[in-house]
């Protein structure tokens, strides 16, 4: 019996011990990604100086200096800032289309399968291609941009809802409330929408890498950002100039803190999902 105890002592602590790693994972990448954002608004103008241009990473310069003399680590933290201004934007827009749409094929076969049409078709067109045309059509530069992340980042989330939607309208508290004369709308957001709100969360947090590296290709591509926004891709495409000429940290610095940036939010997203599954949060 005194084993017993103590077995389920060590498995208590155990468990406890895997929730406190899983959130104190979400709140220092959460943290990290604050402060790089809070931190952009304060970088208003990068002074230049042909004086020190090109010069390698020192403790004066951390990430180095460009071709104008800009300090590159300023830079960088400007392009990660609206990087991830952008991708916040961009998957506001794309969750509030999933929403709509995974509530909306509730309703019934009909437009269940015209939602599984949707998906399909914008999930059948390469992925840059279509963020560039949607940017176009908005005019180009950063709200083209936001637009053109924001309306094409929804077919993942949105295919997720409505597998989820289908199978909680199986459930018999639905059949009750149809039979009860309940609206579909009603349905929809008094008893469908409160259970997928986790599959949300979490849908929104995963969506932010995706969106942040896709506004960071097509500016790199030349059909994102104009040339004179502080963003990552703008600083990548620059640095392609000069790799040939050696200066490697160019491009080194801010490629890698993007990937971080991106990591940190995919850690996030693994280590919400895990509190908020109840099959994961013991194991």
């Amino acid at each position: 019996m005194i084993k017993k105890q103590d077995d389920n002592k060590q498995w208590f602590l155990y468990s406890a011990n895997l929730r406190t790693k899983t959130l104190l994972i979400i709140i220092v990448s959460s943290l990290v990604i604050l402060s790089i954002f809070v931190s952009s608004y304060f970088i208003k103008d990068i002074p230049t100086s042909f004086i020190n241009a090109n010069q390698m990473p020192s403790l004066e310069h951390l990430f180095g200096t460009d071709w104008m003399g800009r300090d590159m680590f300023q830079r960088t933290i400007a392009g990660l800032g609206l990087s991830i201004m952008v991708g916040l934007i961009a998957s506001i827009i794309s969750t509030c289309i999933s929403i709509i749409l995974g509530l909306f094929s509730s309703f019934n076969r009909f437009t269940d399968e015209f939602v599984a049409g949707i998906i399909d078709l914008f999930g059948s067109i390469p992925h840059i291609l279509l963020i560039i045309l949607v940017s176009m059509m908005f005019g180009g530069g950063l709200i083209g941009v936001v637009m053109g992340v924001g309306f094409t980042h929804w077919t993942p989330l949105a295919r997720v809802l409505r597998s989820e939607v289908k199978e909680i309208k199986t459930k018999e508290f639905i059949h009750l409330s149809e039979n009860m004369g309940k609206s579909k709308a009603w349905i929809a957001i008094k008893h469908i929408f409160p259970l997928i709100i986790s599959q949300i969360i979490v849908g929104v947090i995963l969506m932010f890498p995706h969106a942040i590296m896709h506004e960071a290709s097509i500016t790199f591509l030349g059909f994102g950002l104009p040339p004179h926004e502080p963003a990552i891709g703008v600083i990548l495409a620059e640095s392609m100039n000069y790799l040939s000429s050696g200066y490697w940290w160019l491009a080194f610095y801010p490629g890698m803190s993007l990937l971080i940036v991106v990591l940190l939010f995919d850690f996030i997203g693994e280590s919400v999902e895990k509190l908020l599954n109840p099959e994961t949060t013991h194991k």
